[in-house]
């Protein structure tokens, strides 16, 4: 199972971008439960910028509330995050992450839990 994630760039503060993330498997995947994206900036640790269940449900940081928007589509496999107002402080590493990716086998239920390569997001002043 491998996520491809997409979109970053460089950017003036205020300007917008998608980041897009696309999960595929060896075979075709059942389910995934959740999916999300996550930030790393420079000397930081790995945060949560937001997450959508398999049932819909969303959750943001506090610093992505009113800016960002998460969608998933799940008959594609993707997760997108579509970021607005962008601050300098916004400037990261993003990672898209897909939690118990589950491919049809007739071996049973296999679940794979992963991350995408990141793409780089940076926000100039």
């Amino acid at each position: 199972v491998q996520l491809q994630a997409s979109g970053g760039g460089f950017l003036q503060a205020g300007g917008s971008l998608r980041l897009s993330c696309v999960a595929s498997g060896s075979g075709p995947i059942f389910s995934i439960d959740h999916m999300a994206w996550y930030r790393q900036a420079p000397g930081k640790q790995r945060e949560l910028v937001a997450r959508v269940g398999i049932d819909g449900t969303i959750t943001y940081d506090d610093s992505a509330k009113g800016r960002f928007t998460i969608s998933r589509d799940n008959a594609k496999n993707t997760v997108s995050l579509q970021a607005g107002s962008l601050r300098p402080e916004d400037t990261a590493v993003y990672y898209c992450y897909a939690d118990k990716v589950r491919l049809y086998s007739s071996l049973g239920p296999i679940y794979y839990d992963r991350w995408g390569q990141g793409t780089l997001v940076t926000v100039s002043s």
